[in-house]
């Protein structure tokens, strides 16, 4: 009867921590980008460059980490840049600017003139990016988010 009791208690704890994890995952979907922005750009090669990208997030939920983020930015549907990240920890319930180092790779036909002729105008519009990221808990537990046609311009002051 004991053995029972215990079993029952055990089951009772697992599912509690389950349901406790499952809110906190359910509310990374609520997490809002603030703002986007460059902190720096450095060519690496003619169609290559390093980043630091300004990420900023609103988190109500719990703490996890971004990894594996990979994306395009397009131009009116038209391809410009490939890019990868690193990781990065988001801490829980914060408002808060991260810095994300990436690597970019022009797209064909698109050479680092025309993304300077962009840059010059200081405008994004037109400009939207597809990302593709892993959002992952202490625990090990992640889910892999996809966000299409995100509108750049809405980030620029």
């Amino acid at each position: 009867m004991k053995g029972w009791r215990k079993i029952g208690l055990l089951c009772l704890l697992v599912a509690a921590t389950l349901a406790v994890t499952g809110c906190g995952v359910a509310k990374i979907r609520q997490i809002r980008v603030t703002s986007v922005g460059v902190k720096y750009l450095v060519p690496t090669s003619s169609r290559s460059m390093d980043a630091v990208l300004l990420l900023g997030l609103d988190n109500p939920s719990i703490s996890f980490t971004v990894e594996d983020v990979r994306g395009t930015v397009k131009y009116y549907d038209r391809e410009l840049v490939h890019f990868t990240a690193g990781e990065v920890p988001v801490q829980a319930r914060s408002v808060q600017v991260y810095e994300l180092p990436c690597t970019a790779v022009l797209a064909e036909k698109v050479s680092l003139l025309d993304l300077l002729a962009m840059g010059a105008k200081r405008s994004m519009e037109g400009m939207t990016a597809d990302v593709k990221l892993r959002v992952k808990l202490k625990s090990g537990a992640g889910t892999t988010l996809n966000f299409k046609d995100i509108d750049l311009s809405s980030f620029s002051q």
